[in-house]
């Protein structure tokens, strides 16, 4: 295990080598770098992980110092790499799902411009996801958090020379910078209370301080909290997901698999112990989660473009996990994530093999019967789809998502309970919706199927990840975070799960219903007067967008003009127009005229003397 810094190491190798390059190099020593640094990465990882099963550290932590950061009045935090059962599962989930991405992307990104900065800034993602994972303070945490926050934005707005997705880009941007400054606010707080960053030292000393209830730590959790909202995309910060899409194909995989939207879950499961003495916020995490998963499963449903759906669905698969962690399921959580990962990530590269098909068409009613010419895909869409709408026994997420619904059945929130069934009905209907539009019916567009092993190597084996066979991967979370409080099943356990298995396949029929075939039925119902406003309100997002623009963006606005001519400017202004204006009278007096140097020379001996007789007098 001495080996983990070269999990950081060899991406953030790969970023500055193709960096350096200056795109002088070609695709294929490109990809070769950017790929492999990964796979390094990846393989590292899996020796890791072996060693961690056969011979696991004492007490089940390692820990790495690389160096100390910096020592400032009694404050050294360090830069220190920190392994247990959590960190372990995050950084297979990382460097797994994230090599099978770049393998993918150096596929789907062949031809475009700017072919090795896109893998160098996919790279540098990778490292900042892993400081952020491994950081064994806080300080260290937000050096990655901030870190793929400037990937985030420097992949969304990859194609920059097109302004909208210049504007996706520091949409995301400032979003989540106001949820870092909560964070930030939140790191004070911390400090300044128990006087260390250090994770470990944070959760033994918290509740030797404080009690549960304490105002400082509902103050530093809900400030950590709203952090976790703006990167992991949850109400009232989620606005900017959606708009993510404008990015790259392999982008939006790697944002909604295996890195950002899964920091904030990562955030509040490591600090679980503050937040166990402010049972308020650990009850508001969970309300956040609930409402996200049903607001963004209403607005999946009536998309059209391909990755804006599955978008949606990630905001509402996080939710999930934001109400795991809100009832204490703090294991189902993070079991969840890992499944969430692999079939969020086959269904984007599917999506990805999909637009390159169509010649880069996303919108799913201009495809139609793409299920005989897109064999890959469409199986990819089915295992992918399935799994998300967590289909009993065979996917992975039916293992995860209900073991979420227990933790909260269990838990006695019933109403979070609710907000979970809700949430998987409305996840099979809008995803049979996409696959049914997108794979059946009549064919309205050319597509060709993608080649080669790049292509379908990352799409059979997330396919196979994506069944139970990735559920059978236990993340070593014994011992790391509390024990939930339904682990023990029984009667009332099965019986749930028949009821979520039953309202899983209900939302399939009725998709079937709706958008097999002619579609007469839904095309009424949207036509409708209801069916129009409700179309234009969740198509909208439910006007979040609109309601922060009359709010925040349209006050600023006009404070900008109101200051642009602000007297205290103005007066500040006057000395370098005084300064200006000294300057050019002066220059005027360069005339190149000998008598009006003399006249000048005389005239000032005159002032001088003047002014002497003036000061004796």
């Amino acid at each position: 295990m001495n080996l983990l810094f070269l999990t950081c190491l060899f991406p953030l190798l790969g970023f500055l080598l193709l960096s350096f390059s200056r795109g002088r190099w070609s695709e294929n020593l490109s990809a070769l770098i950017g790929v492999g640094s990964v796979g390094l990465s990846a393989l590292t990882t899996v020796w890791i992980i072996w060693q961690f099963n056969v011979a696991p550290p004492e007490g089940g932590v390692y820990t790495q110092l690389l160096w100390q950061w910096m020592s400032v009045d009694g404050f050294a935090p360090n830069f220190t790499l920190y392994l247990d059962g959590l960190s372990l599962t995050m950084l297979g989930v990382v460097t797994g799902v994230g090599f099978l991405i770049h393998l993918f992307a150096s596929w789907y990104m062949r031809g475009e411009e700017g072919y090795s900065r896109f893998f160098a800034y996919m790279n540098l993602f990778i490292a900042s996801m892993l400081f952020l994972v491994l950081g064994d303070n806080l300080l260290f945490l937000y050096f990655g958090w901030e870190g793929v926050g400037l990937c985030s934005y420097l992949l969304i707005g990859f194609y920059y020379k097109h302004v909208p997705n210049g504007n996706a880009a520091l949409k995301a941007f400032i979003v989540t910078r106001i949820g870092d400054v909560f964070m930030a606010i939140g790191l004070f707080i911390l400090f300044v209370q128990l006087g260390t960053l250090n994770i470990q030292e944070l959760l033994i000393l918290a509740p030797q301080k404080f009690v549960a209830g304490d105002t400082w730590m509902v103050l530093a959790t809900l400030m950590l909290l709203g952090g976790a909202v703006g990167k992991s995309a949850q109400l009232p910060l989620q606005t900017w997901l959606a708009d993510a899409m404008a990015g790259p194909t392999p982008v939006s995989a790697l944002i909604h698999a295996a890195t950002m939207v899964t920091a904030g879950v990562y955030l509040i499961a490591r600090t679980h112990g503050l937040f166990a003495l402010a049972p308020s916020i650990l009850e508001l995490v969970g309300i956040v989660g609930g409402i996200t998963l049903v607001l963004a499963g209403f607005a999946a449903l009536v998309q059209t473009d391909i990755k804006r759906i599955l978008a949606y669905s990630t905001m509402s698969q996080i939710g999930y996990m934001f109400l795991a962690l809100g009832v204490g399921a703090w294991d189902a959580a993070i079991f969840h994530l890992m499944t969430h990962a692999f079939f969020k990530a086959l269904l984007f590269l599917g999506s990805g093999a999909v637009i390159v098909a169509c010649h880069h068409e996303q919108n799913i009613f201009k495809m139609g019967g793409l299920w005989k010419k897109l064999p890959l895909a469409y199986a990819s869409f089915i295992v992918g789809g399935a799994a998300l709408a967590a289909l009993p026994l065979l996917t992975a997420g039916f293992y995860s998502k209900d073991e979420i619904l227990w933790e909260a059945f269990a838990s006695g929130h019933e109403p979070l309970l609710y907000a979970g069934l809700a949430g998987a009905f409305m996840t099979s209907l809008y995803t049979f919706r996409l696959i049914f539009i997108t794979f059946h019916g009549e064919v309205k567009t050319e597509a060709h199927a993608g080649q080669g092993i790049s292509h379908w190597l990352p799409l059979t084996l997330l396919i196979v990840l994506s069944t139970f066979v990735g559920a059978l991967i236990t993340p070593p979370l014994a011992g790391v975070l509390p024990q939930s409080v339904g682990h023990a099943g029984g009667e009332a356990k099965h019986s749930l799960e028949i009821a979520s298995g039953a309202i899983a396949l209900a939302g399939i029929l009725l998709a079937a219903l709706l958008f097999l075939g002619k579609r007469r039925f839904a095309s009424a119902l949207a036509a409708s007067a209801p069916g129009r406003f409700l179309s234009a309100w969740w198509f909208a997002a439910w006007g979040f967008d609109w309601l922060y623009d009359k709010l925040f963006v349209k006050p600023y606005m006009w404070l900008t003009q109101l200051f642009a001519h602000d007297p205290i400017d103005h007066s500040i202004g006057l000395i370098p127009r005084l300064t200006r204006g000294g300057h050019k009278l002066m220059s005027r007096t360069e005339t190149g005229n000998l008598r009006w140097y003399a006249a000048s020379i005389a005239g000032g001996a005159v002032l001088v003397l003047g002014a002497v007789l003036l000061v004796t007098v």
